[in-house]
């Protein structure tokens, strides 16, 4: 009977178990793990299509190479490859004397001027035509993405869009396959590499709809099914729950999307005031 023998539970953590395992490796193996110990830190921040790239191998390797070292896949070794990496990015030097609010502060008004210079006019009129003549739109996420659809969803109700936020994947694959010929679906991913999300707009991408991708990464699987792409600039850290920068992030390029779709319904302002009314018995 054939066994399958993983690496001990945490030897060093994945770089420890990169450097214990390397010598049994194939030598395509071998080359993705040299890559990754030397360039752990830039590692831990990308996509697998972004290291597929970068160490000249396909994503089937990457993720053969994470299953040889007893991990479930690529998200998993990033995981623990984050925590061996002591080192993560350092805030600037002046921001050292900072109190946490003041830096917090600082960092996200940097990501907010960031994304600012992401904002591509061509693409946002693009995505706001396809959005201002849909008959629905779809918009999908998973997680802190999941919460920006749903602002995001709420914020084109307001002007009289259709446009409804799905986070149960299995509600939104069956939404996206009976969406009506002309719809548009909007996937938000920071990472670009959630499997429902890409799964969807892949979905979307094959009923011939428009399909939006929010994310930080242009080197992701999600843009190949993406007929437009938004960037936001905010790149998380997987090991943290400081999410402020990525929300603020995605949250001010939908906004400027909004912009763009507002400027193309003369109707949307009597909208606001209807929808506006229509909540004031809810409010003292």
């Amino acid at each position: 009977m054939t066994r399958t023998v993983l690496p001990p539970a945490n030897p060093g953590g994945a770089l420890g178990r990169l450097r214990q395992q390397a010598a049994p490796l194939s030598p395509t193996l071998q080359r993705v793990a040299e890559h990754v110990i030397r360039h752990a830190e830039t590692v831990v921040h990308q996509t697998i299509t972004e290291l597929a790239t970068s160490a000249g191998v396909s994503e089937a390797t990457i993720t053969r190479l994470c299953r040889k070292l007893g991990f479930a896949g690529f998200h998993a070794f990033k995981i623990a490859l984050a925590s061996d990496v002591a080192s993560r990015e350092a805030l600037p030097a002046d921001d050292g004397n900072l109190d946490p609010t003041a830096r917090l502060v600082r960092h996200t008004c940097r990501t907010l001027e960031d994304t600012a210079q992401l904002a591509h006019p061509a693409v946002l009129e693009s995505v706001a035509q396809a959005i201002a003549r849909a008959p629905r739109v779809n918009l999908t996420g998973q997680g802190n993405s999941g919460l920006v659809a749903q602002y995001f969803a709420h914020r084109l109700m307001r002007i009289g869009i259709t446009a409804i936020a799905y986070t149960d994947p299995h509600i939104a694959a069956v939404s996206v396959s009976t969406l009506p010929r002309g719809g548009v679906v909007i996937g938000v991913s920071s990472s670009g590499s959630t499997i429902d999300t890409v799964q969807h707009l892949r979905l979307a991408q094959t009923h011939g709809h428009y399909t939006v991708a929010l994310t930080h990464r242009a080197s992701s699987p999600i843009t190949r099914y993406a007929s437009a792409v938004l960037f936001s600039a905010a790149q998380e850290d997987p090991l943290t729950d400081a999410v402020l920068s990525t929300l603020s992030s995605q949250t001010l390029m939908l906004e400027l999307l909004y912009a763009a779709v507002l400027a193309r319904r003369p109707e949307a302002h009597a909208m606001l005031r209807v929808t506006a009314e229509s909540v004031v018995e809810k409010k003292y």
